[in-house]
């Protein structure tokens, strides 16, 4: 009996809380859609954030992925004079390493400086090319919640001229409705603006540790040359 009673508490409070969930689930899409058409700018500004972070994230982690023993290949190919095998080793990762170290073969038996300085530019592009729509990101992160203010702003304008328009009949639901209401924006640029802050500063730390991988390998690269490892005729 008193486990029949137990079971049909317990499904009583299941229920309750599934309609609970149902209906806060329910007030947060009606009040999604009350924060008026800067709502739709911001969906479409999440949409654009998140995005560019998945896109840019699997770039980074494919440009991050560089073999431990790869300048350690290249410096046997070079140093048994098999430079196209060097080269086919280098197009066979496609990474910016890769690319970096395969302009430095094309120019070899030029002066040090010539060849360091040409792997620097090819360097230097891959990291735009790294950093490619992390500026979006970061105007996302800081504009989203000014736009979120802004809808909050002409809420209140709103909300007010309302207030004015009823005369004498003033009722407190025309302020407080149309607060809440308008508060709905900066909610939403707040949320927008957070995930676009994180996601910047996150694929950025992500692009600082690809430059240091790609700097590490110059180094091993251009101190090879230096010192007569490799055979550069």
């Amino acid at each position: 009996m008193l486990f029949t009673l137990l079971q049909a508490a317990a499904e009583e409070a299941a229920v309750q809380v599934e309609a609970v969930a149902e209906k806060a689930s329910f007030s947060l899409l009606s009040l999604a859609t009350k924060g008026g058409w800067l709502m739709l700018v911001l969906a479409l500004l999440s949409v654009i954030a998140i995005y560019i972070f998945a896109e840019r994230l699997y770039a980074i982690n494919h440009a991050a992925k560089i073999d431990k023993n790869f300048i350690k290949d290249i410096t046997d190919y070079l140093q048994d004079g098999k430079k196209k095998s060097a080269l086919a080793l280098c197009k066979k990762h496609d990474t910016p390493v890769s690319r970096m170290i395969e302009k430095g073969i094309e120019r070899m038996g030029k002066p040090l400086g010539d060849i360091q300085t040409a792997v620097e530019n090819v360097g230097n592009v891959e990291v735009a090319r790294l950093e490619k729509g992390l500026p979006i990101l970061a105007s996302i992160s800081g504009g989203a919640p000014m736009i979120g203010f802004l809808g909050t702003v002409l809420g209140m304008v709103q909300a007010f001229f309302n207030m004015s328009q009823a005369g004498n009949n003033i009722d407190i639901t025309l302020l407080s409705g149309g607060i809440y209401t308008a508060m709905i924006t900066t909610v939403g640029g707040l949320f927008v603006g957070i995930i676009a802050y994180f996601g910047y500063n996150y694929l950025t730390s992500r692009v600082s540790d690809v430059v240091y991988k790609m700097e590490n390998s110059t180094m091993e690269f251009m101190d090879a040359l230096e010192s007569g490892a490799i055979n550069q005729s």
